[in-house]
């Protein structure tokens, strides 16, 4: 096989980094500005420049003290040059849109080839990644080429090898490794193809996929090697564009080892894979693992874990993961689980768990988290919680809460920090809410006390009286429900509803008393309240009159009434009372 020779373009390392800077930054690092600036914070310089070259920076807060005093005074100089004057090349600068992004990158490598030969249709390179500084072999560094998207990693002694099939023009390998910046190196070939319908990604495109790293997070860890992780750490920025991909597992792809860095339309893993992001259509066995956003439809057997945002449906047997929004759909045998806002359905086995905002509507068998607003409905089996504000609906079985309640709970027991809606259940409380104890007597039971929580729209009614008698003793508990009408601070019109049973001395018959009773109520100083009114009520019972026992009433029902049945009869009654707090 014969050999020929290779013009390698660029050797030294200073010509590397420049090279690399034409490669990762774009115009905005390129624009010519002037500053004079005396003692002031490296924030406020950071400002002056974002405004004057019409972008933004975005940036780690404990990259650098932000109160640091300094003076700087460049004219017409490009941006690159004013931040290298101004953090003195320990601070790497990346391109995302409209926006430059800050990262710690106080080190600089080289690539420095050992082997460069070239056949037909075969082309080799192998060299090593070097600290420029110490000298050092660098381990584990990412050794890439974009276009044809191969890579390898150093090994312990920062060696590398790749191998390029195809008739090429030339190979352009960058180097990368976490806190050092880039450095790229052009070789002459005859490289004339890519891989089909690959094409850049945009740096819109990417979406910020710098700022998340899903290979680090939860189940994502587990299924993803050592290997794997540590290539989205070297190479954070870089992303591809293609049409289809296909994974046996996370490092049997068609991709091989750049499947992390790739953004596909159709993607099919038959146990599990590692993508950049779906435009598209996602199937695994097993699992899904992206770095950036799914758009349209990915389903899994067992797990989703996205770092990116949902943009459509996602269903997993088990377990949805997305460390950003999610719009649409997500469906789940267990747990979804979304660290930015929810806009759209969730429907879990277990549990749906929002670290922002819900907006539409959240199903789960046990229980339903929104660590701030909601902004739709949430049902649950066990219990709903939302952290801030509920506007809407909570239906569990047994508890909900919000801290701020606008629209309705229906539960067994509903907590609220504040609410202006509706709280229905055997307990409601609400902290800012009515918190009143009232003792009444009416013409059956001669005492009573009532506990009262909830707003003026809607209270709950905790009940329990006695009638003190020699020999029409009644003892009895309840529950019920009251609206307020108010018509100023201190006086009102309260309109009630109670169910009691009624202990007539023995547990063998069922005895019931339900009242609806109007009250007028005058507040005479503040938390002292008298009120009085109308009632009228429907007793039934089971057992025969003289049935009772010994001292106990053997008929509730005042002389005038009147009989639905035998065993249920009705009467207009009174109540009167007083009301604490």
């Amino acid at each position: 096989m014969k050999i020929k020779t290779v013009l390698l373009l660029m050797m030294l390392p200073g010509f590397c980094m420049a090279q690399s800077t034409l490669v990762e930054y774009r115009h905005n690092l390129d624009k010519l500005i002037t500053l004079n600036i005396r003692a002031q914070p490296v924030s406020e310089v950071l400002n002056k420049m974002s405004k004057a070259g019409d972008f933004y920076f975005s940036y780690n807060g404990k990259l650098f003290n932000q109160d640091s005093v300094v003076s700087i005074n460049m004219h017409n100089k490009p941006v690159r040059d004013v931040l290298d004057q101004l953090f003195t090349g320990k601070v790497d600068y990346r391109e995302i849109g409209e926006h430059v992004i800050l990262r710690y990158a106080a080190n600089h490598l080289t690539i420095e080839p050992e082997n460069i030969t070239s056949a037909e249709r075969l082309y080799l390179i192998s060299g090593y990644v070097v600290d420029t500084e110490t000298g050092r072999k660098v381990k584990q560094a990412s050794v890439y080429e974009k276009r044809l998207l191969q890579s390898t990693l150093t090994d312990d002694d920062g060696y590398f090898k790749l191998r390029f099939k195809g008739d090429h023009t030339e190979v352009i390998l960058t180097a990368s490794k976490e806190n050092y910046r880039d450095t790229s190196l052009v070789f002459l070939s005859d490289i004339k193809v890519k891989p089909e319908g690959y094409e850049d990604a945009d740096a819109e495109k990417a979406n910020g996929l710098s700022k998340r790293n899903m290979a680090e997070s939860g189940f994502s860890r587990f299924f993803l090697s050592s290997r794997q992780r540590i290539q989205g750490l070297n190479i954070p920025d870089f992303f591809a564009n293609t049409p289809f991909q296909a994974s046996l597992t996370p490092g049997l792809s068609s991709h091989g080892a750049m499947s992390s860095q790739v953004i596909n339309k159709f993607s099919l893993n038959i146990i599990g894979g590692y993508t950049a992001g779906v435009n598209g259509f996602e199937m695994a066995g097993m699992f899904n693992i992206t770095r950036g956003d799914v758009k349209k439809f990915q389903i899994a057997g067992v797990y989703n874990g996205i770092g990116g945002s949902v943009d459509g449906l996602q269903i997993a047997g088990l377990a949805n993961d997305v460390r950003t929004k999610v719009n649409g759909v997500q469906a789940a045998g267990l747990i979804n689980h979304v660290k930015e806002d929810m806009d759209g359905v969730q429907i879990a086995g277990l549990a749906n768990i929002v670290s922002k905002a819900v907006h539409g509507t959240q199903i789960a068998g046990l229980g339903n988290f929104s660590a701030r607003e909601t902004d739709g409905m949430q049902i649950a089996g066990l219990g709903n919680i939302t952290s801030r504000s509920m506007k809407g609906m909570q239906i569990a079985g047994l508890f909900n809460y919000a801290k701020e309640m606008k629209g309705v709970q229906i539960g067994l027991i509903n907590i609220n920090g504040n609410s202006t809606g509706y709280s229905i259940g055997m307990i409601n409380y609400s902290h800012r809410g009515y918190h009143k104890i009232s003792v009444s007597a009416n013409e059956t039971i001669n005492t009573n006390v009532a506990i009262k929580t909830g707003n003026s729209k809607l209270y709950n009614i905790i009940l329990a009286g006695k009638n003190f008698s020699d020999s029409a003793k009644i003892e009895a508990f309840g529950l019920g429900f009251g609206h307020d009408f108010l018509f100023s601070n201190r006086v009102s019109v309260a309109a009630e509803i109670s169910a009691q049973y009624l202990y007539l001395g023995n547990w063998n018959d069922t005895n019931t008393l339900a009242r609806l009773q109007t009250n007028l109520q005058v507040e005479l100083v503040r938390g002292i309240t008298i009120f009085g009114g109308p009632a009228y009520s429907v007793y039934r019972t089971e057992g025969a009159n003289g049935s009772p026992g010994k001292g106990y009433s053997k008929q509730v029902e005042p002389a005038k009434h009147h009989s639905f049945s035998t065993q249920m009869k009705g009467w207009m009654g009174w109540n009167v009372g007083i009301t604490l707090f």
